[in-house]
């Protein structure tokens, strides 16, 4: 199980909304309820089963096929245990990072509708390339009959094109849609002259992720039974057959979407801060105390920066006011300078880089779900008379540990704990971020304790050159690691969208989720780092290496609790870098700044800086 939270971030209220959740909220949802069915000429609560069942099926189309395919690159292309996972890891990685590239292609260039209309298409072109992989003999290597004991044939590199191929299509189409679905929705109830618009995009954000849940229960339950029963040929023709479908679902719609133009410029203000600030670096700043002579906006009462991360404030220093400004103060060269505005983006997003870090080891420890399929592969999964849980399908009681959780922590939790920290969220966002990274330890060691215990049931049962043969344990002892892991990134991965959203102006709002997926891309690539290193070093001498394909042999246990060490150092460098960012949980973003006169925002700074600084 890999990048789930990324998929289904939440259930509360906040989703997708730079603001916090109304008191009341059972007359919130009454009130968004209502106005959902109020007519619009285009856009509507008449695009939601277009849009929806696009992003439902892509879903029931992919998240069983990341949960089994460890098991097709193991079972039909011989690859041992510690490369199927690392060649999983890397598709994670890579499918985190494409809808980077996409939300920026749909703001700058496409527009959300065509990305999304284009995604659709290549991921299904992806899965019939997966499909051809299963069908044609000459696609993959011959077949073995145990794969487990080695000595198999290896694929070759028109096999492995053709595998990579297809995993790299389905990457680069779930980018486009993964960036764009749910903003594209958003678009289609969006009205800022209405005064209820923020309750009405409230409850489609909330009703958008029930229905994303539901759909990834039902592929990691039930298409995971169907590729494992009906064979890999007719599973993956089905999942084309289903996307397909998604596909003509979204372009049915096409005439009754609002479709906003992309006109957004974010990523390249961004960049082009950087690289003004290097072009004035020998501009001399005014002091502190001075104003300065600083461009902005028109408009913008934001007309100084603030004083951290001071040489950036190069980037919209004016040099020569006669040339550089036209008589009413407005830019006439923008080459040279930026807005104080563009600026102070960037100095927010470099300020929480540090604690976004802190969600890197989280992802490597977290996202091991190969490995846990093939303990359940080990162990007895009969849950009732003769019905067996498949294998990948363990992962879905981190899911559903995290949806329960989600929904109890916002309805239940919060109203009572509320009372005692006078906080109207319950937890603050570095408290619930915390907490989700201490959770990370205790998955781990979970994990390696079980591991310890399985293995050594087989080993006295004799079972140590026998991995085919099943240990006598209840696969049912893997259900507490998974429920943590889905816990833990309720915690954590909510956590970091919530606190980013409050920390960056509307203007940034995609960044959030971006970072997110930025930290869990990042954190699979240095796991397939940990995997090779791990599994070269631990087989010098001769030595069965830890990964190796018969667990019973290797030492998985000992790979669990490398992992829980470097969830535990996590711990103590969150710790710091919480206490380094001080105890602002909420500090005003640029959108309420704008508001304020620029005395005000020099007195908010000073405040700041003088606060009493505390972990959490």
């Amino acid at each position: 199980m890999a990048n789930l939270v990324y998929k289904l971030p939440c259930f509360s209220s906040w989703c997708g909304s730079e603001s916090s959740a109304p008191e009341n909220m059972e007359s919130s949802f009454e009130t968004a309820k209502t106005s959902l069915y109020e007519p619009f000429r285009k856009g509507g609560l008449r695009t939601m089963p277009f849009i929806i069942a696009n992003e439902a099926l892509l879903r029931v189309a992919t998240i069983g096929l990341h949960a089994s395919m460890i098991l097709y690159l193991t079972y039909e292309y011989h690859f041992d245990n510690a490369t199927g996972s690392s060649i999983l890891l890397a598709w994670g990685a890579v499918s985190s990072i494409m809808p980077i590239f996409g939300a920026f292609l749909s703001d700058s260039f496409l527009g959300r509708f065509v990305l999304i209309a284009y995604g659709s298409i290549i991921t299904f072109i992806g899965l019939c390339v997966l499909w051809l992989t299963a069908s044609l003999d000459q696609a993959r290597p011959t077949h073995c009959k145990n794969p487990l004991l080695g000595d198999c044939a290896k694929p070759d590199t028109g096999q492995l094109a053709l595998l990579f191929s297809a995993l790299l299509l389905m990457s680069i189409g779930g980018g486009g849609i993964g960036a764009c679905s749910l903003p594209f929705g958003a678009d289609q109830f969006n009205n800022p002259q209405n005064p209820k618009n923020e309750r009405v995009l409230q409850t489609y954000f909330n009703w958008y992720y029930v229905s994303l849940s539901i759909s990834i229960m039902f592929s990691m339950t039930v298409m995971v039974q169907v590729l494992l029963k009906a064979g890999w040929s007719i599973g993956f023709g089905i999942l084309a057959v289903l996307m397909l479908f998604s596909t003509i679902m979204f372009l049915l719609g096409t005439k009754l979407y609002v479709m906003v133009d992309a006109k957004k410029k974010l990523i390249y203000d961004l960049i082009r801060v950087v690289v003004v600030t290097w072009k004035n670096r020998d501009l001399t700043l005014p002091s502190p105390s001075s104003n300065g002579n600083y461009h902005h906006d028109e408009n913008s009462k934001l007309v100084s920066p603030t004083k951290r991360l001071r040489f950036l404030n190069k980037a919209c220093l004016i040099r020569i006011p006669d040339k550089e400004l036209k008589s009413n103060g407005v830019k006439a060269n923008s080459h040279n300078v930026c807005t104080v505005q563009q600026v102070e983006e960037l100095k927010a997003l470099i300020k929480v880089l540090p604690i976004w870090s802190t969600g890197i080891p989280i992802a490597i420890s977290i996202h091991q779900g190969s490995f846990h399929i093939f303990q359940a592969n080990t162990l007895d999964r009969r849950l009732a008379g003769n019905f067996k849980i498949p294998a990948p399908s363990f992962g879905a009681f981190a899911i559903l540990t995290l949806a329960i959780w989600v929904a109890l922590y916002d309805r239940v939790v919060v109203p009572i704990i509320s009372k005692y920290t006078k906080n109207p969220r319950g937890l603050s966002f570095k408290q619930r971020m915390g907490i989700g990274v201490f959770l990370s330890c205790i998955a781990a060691g979970t994990s390696a304790m079980v591991e310890r215990t399985r293995r050594a049931k087989a080993v006295d049962q004799g079972l140590s050159e026998h991995p085919e043969v099943l240990v006598n344990m209840s696969a049912m002892w893997l259900i507490p690691q998974n429920c943590l892991v889905g816990l833990a990134e309720a915690f954590n991965a909510i956590g970091q969208i919530e606190f980013y959203y409050s920390q960056f102006p509307k203007s940034m709002a995609s960044i959030g989720v971006s970072l997110l997926a930025l930290g869990i891309a990042v954190g699979d690539l240095v796991a397939v780092v940990i995997i090779q290193a791990t599994k070269n070093i631990t087989r010098r001498g001769g030595k069965v290496n830890w990964l190796a394909n018969n667990l019973n042999e290797g030492h998985l246990d000992y790979y669990y609790w490398m992992l829980t060490a470097l969830c535990i150092a996590n711990f103590f460098y969150y710790l710091l870098c919480s206490w380094a960012y001080g105890s602002y949980d909420h500090i005003k973003n640029l959108d309420d700044i704008e508001g304020n006169s620029n005395k005000d925002v020099q007195e908010e700074q000073e405040d700041i800086k003088s606060e009493k600084s505390i972990v959490m």
